[in-house]
């Protein structure tokens, strides 16, 4: 397919982070294939992780990922004409099937296909229990799971917080060696697999980076077991079931 708006949108972004002082730290650029379909499959800890983790395979092989992403981004009157230019999947949870097909046949056709196992931001920072979909999805179309962790765009525009595009943040990225998952395999133990691999880079991108030498008390973008001030993820937990709890009510 033609790609017409993806790699200008991707340029225009690096010319943004530029302007805004940013510093792209990628580690484990030479774990993303050159060729073949994969599974994206990264953390989530804010609204731009798709922008921060589509631009490793970019920097790596300039290869794009397609997203798969609510359908109403895909009806906004701004967002719409992007995504769809991008290719990206749109995702209808009322005909799930649909983006799944949609998904397999961008894999089966070569292309890399990114997702947030954990499905909602992680309000705590660090890893939730992942929905099963990643590996049943890279195990029926025969790809592997590339690993993709992403930190640092909480601080700029992250879930319950006022945004924040001052000059100077740092955002760390880092990719995992290709996990392989076949049909044979237990989707549950390959998922658990999936999700402490995921933690276990997250780990490594929070010790990095420089805002986790002087957390202070208010340090809200700071997981607790880093001396930072977000919740626990029991906490974490409790706040998510509220808000569904306030969604499934209508208030």
């Amino acid at each position: 397919m033609a790609d017409l708006v993806y790699p200008p949108v991707i340029r225009a972004a690096l010319v943004s982070f530029k302007a805004l002082g940013m510093t792209i730290d990628i580690d484990g650029l030479e774990n993303v294939p050159a060729t073949g379909g994969a599974v994206v499959a990264s953390n989530h800890v804010s609204y731009l992780d798709f922008i921060f983790a589509g631009l490793a395979p970019w920097k790596a092989q300039r290869r794009l990922t397609r997203f798969m992403a609510k359908d109403a981004v895909f009806r906004h009157r701004v967002s719409g004409p992007l995504m769809r230019g991008m290719h990206h999947i749109p995702v209808d949870r009322d005909a799930g099937s649909s983006s799944m097909r949609a998904a397999l046949r961008a894999l089966s056709g070569g292309e890399l296909v990114g997702l947030f196992p954990e499905a909602t931001i992680s309000r705590s920072f660090t890893v939730k229990e992942l929905k099963s979909g990643t590996v049943r999805m890279a195990a029926a179309a025969r790809v592997p799971i590339l690993p993709t962790v992403v930190w640092g765009g909480q601080r700029m525009f992250g879930k319950g917080h006022p945004r924040s595009f001052a000059r100077g943040r740092t955002i760390t990225i880092s990719v995992g060696e290709p996990i392989s998952v076949t049909t044979r395999d237990d989707m549950a133990a390959a998922t658990e697999q999936l999700r402490t691999t995921l933690q276990a880079l997250l780990d490594g991108a929070q010790a990095r980076h420089p805002d986790t030498a002087h957390p202070g008390p208010e340090a809200w973008w700071l997981p607790a077991h880093l001396g930072g001030a977000a919740p626990t993820p029991d906490e974490a937990r409790a706040l998510d079931e509220a808000d569904r709890d306030r969604r499934t009510s209508g208030m």
